[in-house]
């Protein structure tokens, strides 16, 4: 698929959608390279989750990342980007190049069954526009999903809520600042790298969190 035309594709849903597509543009390159960062180093085989997936610039640039014996599950919540993503793992070179290696999963990633089942989630879920339990039940599903010392790679827009806070009223101030304390909780006692990433709109910061073995995170029980 040509970039101007998953742009348009995007800029189509985020206007049926936007709480759940949080962007008018797709993810630029740039941003799915630092994504990634965590699945180009020398690494096991392993499986690996991608969230919000959208219309797959990120999940282009895992592809490129996987090794033979990866298996990476894709959950979306979008049905048109189910049937996107479909497409273009059947159709698009770059994507069928893994073929038995990629499945989609039409569900919230809160309603995954399981623990301790990927070595590596990375997700591209808007955080900044949901209400700020369904922020704290989506970072308890990523700790619960994630095996013992695995990594949860995702982003922010840079400063939103701090740019926001000002011009929106009292509810939404709130909210905004609720969503800080869960995710700052996280951020604080289990980033391991972080990369801010200009060539984006909006440019975006990339955390990069590693939850150590038998610590469960603080920001689990907000």
């Amino acid at each position: 698929m040509r970039y101007w035309a998953e742009c348009g594709d995007f800029f189509r849903e985020c206007r049926r959608h936007f709480r759940n597509t949080g962007s008018i543009l797709p993810s630029s390159p740039f941003l799915a390279r630092a994504l990634a960062l965590q699945l180009r180093e020398l690494r096991p085989a392993g499986r690996i989750l991608e969230v919000g997936p959208g219309s797959g610039s990120v999940t282009k640039e895992i592809l490129r990342c996987l090794l033979p014996g990866d298996r990476l599950d894709a959950v979306e919540i979008n049905p048109h980007f189910v049937a996107l993503i479909r497409h273009r793992l059947d159709n698009e070179w770059c994507f069928r190049y893994r073929p038995g290696q990629v499945q989609v999963i039409p569900s919230a990633v809160e309603d995954l069954p399981g623990k301790g089942v990927y070595d590596y989630i990375v997700s591209g879920l808007p955080i900044n526009n949901f209400p700020a339990s369904q922020v704290r039940n989506i970072f308890r599903a990523y700790v619960r999903l994630l095996k013992p010392g695995g990594t949860l790679s995702y982003y922010e827009y840079a400063l939103i809520r701090q740019l926001k806070s000002p011009f929106v009223n009292r509810r939404e101030r709130r909210r905004l600042y609720k969503i800080g304390r869960v995710v700052g909780s996280y951020i604080r006692d289990f980033q391991i790298h972080r990369e801010r990433i200009f060539i984006n709109v909006p440019p975006a910061m990339v955390r990069h969190l590693r939850f150590l073995p038998n610590l469960v995170p603080v920001g689990a029980g907000l």
